[in-house]
């Protein structure tokens, strides 16, 4: 079974491009505070506005710098089967242990044409390399069902295990019921991944986490405290982690000349903010995403702040990998102004 814990990595940017020297840092943090694995190019390292040349290379580093030491999973998902068969070839021919399959995102196929159209033939197609769908209809408008997910098990050996990011706890039993024991269903969602792990119908094996960019060794340790059982220790991690973990969506409500309205910042914006903050290789990201506002800039200060004065250990391998003073990069500053909109 695959399971643990695993990055889903940003991808560090410098004057908009790959900051590869910075890509390089974060995996060799990533491996030294005991990451089962990292995912590079999934939707957090901003997949969607790299180019095909960028996705390739960030793969092949991150392919390279972790042999021997933990585990390559690549994004290679697609909305077009071809270019999803030509990413995958080229994640295996770098060395990826495995690839991560999305849904296909806006066309909308239906279940029965992603499990017949698009995971099938790449599954067929390399047979010997793991095959991961990604399930997430919030994002795509699309959904692989627990139902097609079990027929592909049953045809294919390396389709074994999910990433499983519905929100929804009965999709993720159903999932367990229809795909049996030896099945692997990792937490797509960090706030999850405490409930998914300890709930006996669905017994996830572990995450594909987000906050494990900044929190690696933490996160790993609340999983690998849920694997032995020790639940009570876990949920202390679980409590110290949930600031972090909250920073995946960051809501707020912004007023405008029309009336109030909902503005959502969607990862990685926070994460790779909070990441820039403390001086660690990220940069902002790519248009179309921008910067918080200041509402969601004060949310995401306000957790880290949390974080570091009630459990400072957490931002601690952060501070001593790369000599950051955190509670300095976290002190008020006009500097701030930088990482938001002066107004919505």
């Amino acid at each position: 079974m695959v399971k643990g814990t695993y990055t889903a990595l940003i991808t560090p940017l410098r004057n908009n491009a790959v900051d590869y020297e910075g890509l390089l840092k974060l995996a060799d943090f990533q491996i030294s505070n005991g990451i089962s694995g990292l995912l590079a190019v999934g939707t957090t390292g901003e997949s969607p506005v790299l180019t095909w040349n960028e996705h390739v290379d960030v793969i092949k580093c991150i392919a390279k710098q972790t042999k021997g030491k933990c585990k390559c999973i690549a994004g290679t998902g697609s909305n077009n089967t071809r270019e999803s068969l030509d990413a995958t070839k080229h994640a295996v021919n770098a060395g990826a242990d495995a690839v991560l399959l999305v849904d296909p995102y806006y066309n909308g196929p239906s279940s029965l044409e992603i499990r017949k159209e698009y995971v099938s033939p790449i599954a067929r197609e390399f047979s010997e390399t793991q095959i991961i769908p990604y399930i997430i209809p919030g994002r795509t408008g699309a959904q692989l069902l627990p139902e097609d997910l079990a027929l592909l098990s049953r045809e294919f050996t390396n389709v074994s295990t999910v990433k499983e990011a519905t929100g929804s706890l009965e999709n993720m039993k159903r999932t367990r019921e229809c795909c049996g024991p030896d099945f692997s269903i990792l937490s797509g969602d960090d706030a999850l991944t405490f409930e998914m792990m300890t709930s006996p119908q669905i017994q996830a094996s572990g995450v594909i986490s987000v906050a494990s960019n900044i929190a690696p060794k933490w996160v790993s340790e609340m999983v690998s405290l849920l694997e032995q059982g020790e639940i009570e220790e876990a949920k202390k991690l679980e409590t110290a982690l949930t600031p972090l973990f909250n920073l995946v969506t960051v809501k707020t409500n912004e007023k405008t000349p029309y009336g109030d309205v909902v503005c959502r910042a969607r990862n990685p914006l926070a994460f790779k903010t909070l990441m820039d903050i403390l001086g660690m290789p990220s940069g902002g990201c790519r248009q179309p995403l921008g910067k918080l506002t200041k509402n969601g800039l004060k949310i995401v200060l306000e957790a880290a702040r949390k974080v570091q004065a009630e459990s400072p250990e957490i931002f601690k391998p952060v501070s001593d990998f790369f000599g950051i003073d955190i509670d300095e990069k976290l002190k008020e500053s006009n500097d701030f102004d930088k990482f938001c909109y002066s107004a919505y």
